[in-house]
């Protein structure tokens, strides 16, 4: 077993030395742990039906501690999970450091610290759309401003439904920008609505149409 597990025995050791100091005849357990990359306000975790509010950190990528008043005896069990994402993020519970298997669920006693980390990450959506009047191939669209190409394969011949194309997504608060790579042969393609700063939802509406050059 490794080391930072504590076996029964060594709990009932703990409670017997508390009592023998004065103190509670049981040991009890702070549910805690940390937030990291939290940017934005609103996450709510909970655990047993208590709920905390975690806020971002003054300084922007420290870690956020946390801990849940209620204390937890000897036997007690815990599941923190994520009551209320935060804006434009998703957080999930990781594994401790150094170690292999996400920690948020357990019984008290059985670890000898209940540290509960979470990893926050900004939310990404897909930006895209149609394309119209393609009847060659070679048209290759690109987001110049964060990555990503579309390489469009012509439609079967006499084909007029618009393919519809997506680039890779692109996180809350960043800028795109969809422009022309590559031209088909013998056409000429313009794009519609083909910037924008990422909201919290796909973009669908950057469309692209092609005539003959």
């Amino acid at each position: 077993m490794k080391s930072f597990l504590i076996r029964p025995a060594l709990a009932l050791a703990l409670a017997a030395s508390l009592a023998a100091c004065g103190g509670s005849d049981k040991a009890e357990f702070t549910v805690s742990g940390s937030v990291t990359k939290l940017v934005y306000e609103n996450l709510v975790l909970t655990n047993n039906g208590v709920q905390i509010n975690i806020a971002p950190p003054a300084k922007a990528g420290d870690p956020v501690p946390y801990a849940f008043a209620e204390k937890l005896e000897y036997g007690d069990t815990y599941n923190v999970t994520v009551a209320r994402q935060p804006a434009h993020q998703t957080c999930v519970p990781v594994p401790p450091p150094g170690g292999y298997y996400v920690n948020n669920a357990d019984t008290a006693g059985r670890l000898v610290l209940i540290d509960i980390n979470f990893d926050c990450t900004i939310d990404t959506h897909l930006i895209g759309g149609t394309i119209t009047g393609l009847t060659a191939s070679g048209l290759v669209l690109a987001n110049g401003s964060t990555g990503g190409t579309y390489a469009a394969t012509a439609p079967t011949a006499g084909t007029t439904t618009p393919i519809v194309y997506a680039l890779a997504p692109v996180a809350y608060g960043t800028t795109y920008g969809v422009t022309v790579s590559a031209q088909p042969t013998g056409q000429v393609c313009t794009v519609v609505n083909p910037t924008g700063t990422m909201q919290d939802a796909d973009v669908s509406n950057i469309n692209v149409t092609c005539v003959a050059a």
